[in-house]
């Protein structure tokens, strides 16, 4: 071969070298190539493992690989979303609900993860208001609020725990409602903050729809309000708005997220099918049927800017009521 036709041969080939070289993802492996795992860190039959396996099926045929749901129970859910944080595989997911990702940090010094650093925010998968339940023979309305500051520190309420949403949605509350001075009682579950009501131990707690309704249709509890506006989980109860508390929205929510270092494969395919998994219709009423309403935003930005928006009031509620796990 002439010489002048190696040499044009030859820097073909090293343009064409060069070329691969700028693209890595034109000679990388689609995503997914082994099935993805799901971390939980409640156990089965509570709402987030609900919500995981609400989508897990609909998620593995839009990535054409298996979508396992594992649990991994503790610490309120901190010690799943430790190992979403560190998983290097790219191929570990997990669901996680508010309290992970927006007051965590501020009541776990030790916290083996940081929220704002250490995770790759994908979406949200469902929401849920909470209902401000009372004594069935308790005021009604505005009514209601004025018994209750007129009461003092002689009126407790119920949480399912120091931090907890429910928790920190009272403290928020009372903030809200001038000279509301209710005490905390902190229990092991929804189940004994009910049986803390029945019992007359406690006035007053924010719990879950699909808890409170029952108690509320037979007439055992007494719905103040809702802490949303009108939800369809519970289209009946009015949301405390009408009771004159202004400035007051909570929701629980649980969410998708996987490590920091997710690849951008990864995060294009999952931005690409995650929407029409949470529009369809079965995935929906799944979700509904678990006590969550599915968003009306998939998107990774409408979950970060909730995360920075709500940890910022969580910071205020800690911080002012100086609250602490002991």
């Amino acid at each position: 071969m002439p010489v002048h036709l190696q040499k044009r041969a030859w820097l073909g080939a090293l343009a064409l070298l060069g070329l691969l070289a700028g693209t890595p993802h034109a000679l990388a492996e689609p995503w997914p190539s082994k099935p993805v795992h799901l971390l939980v860190g409640f156990p089965g039959g509570s709402t987030p493992d609900g919500a995981a396996r609400a989508i897990a099926e609909p998620l593995s045929k839009a990535l054409g690989q298996p979508v396992i749901v594992e649990n991994k129970v503790g610490a309120s859910g901190n010690i799943a979303t430790g190992q979403i944080a560190k998983a290097t595989d790219d191929h570990t997911l997990g669901i996680v609900i508010n309290g992970n990702l927006t007051s965590a940090k501020m009541l776990f010094p030790q916290l083996p993860y940081d929220p704002a650093r250490d995770f790759t925010y994908l979406t949200l998968i469902g929401t849920a208001p909470l209902v401000l339940v009372a004594q069935p023979d308790a005021p009604s309305g505005k009514a209601f609020f004025s018994a209750a500051v007129a009461a003092g520190d002689k009126w407790n309420y119920g949480s399912v725990g120091t931090g907890s949403v429910a928790h920190l949605g009272m403290e928020l509350l009372k903030a809200r409602v001038p000279g509301l001075a209710v005490v905390h009682v902190p229990y092991q579950g929804n189940p004994f903050v009910v049986t803390g009501l029945l019992g007359k131990q406690i006035e007053m707690a924010l719990m879950p729809p699909g808890i409170a309704q029952p108690q509320i249709k037979a007439g055992k509890l007494k719905a103040i309000g809702i802490t949303s506006g009108r939800s369809t989980l519970a289209p009946e109860i009015p949301p405390l708005s009408d009771a004159g508390v202004r400035d007051f929205q909570l929701e629980v929510w649980t969410a998708l997220v996987g490590p920091a270092k997710l690849s951008k494969a990864a995060q294009d395919k999952l931005a690409s099918v995650l929407p029409a998994v949470l529009q369809d219709a079965g995935v929906r009423q799944k979700l509904f049927s678990q006590g969550w309403q599915a968003p009306a935003s998939a998107s990774s930005l409408a979950l970060k800017a909730r995360v920075q928006d709500e940890a910022k009031i969580m910071q205020s509620i800690i911080t002012s009521r100086g609250i602490k796990i002991e």
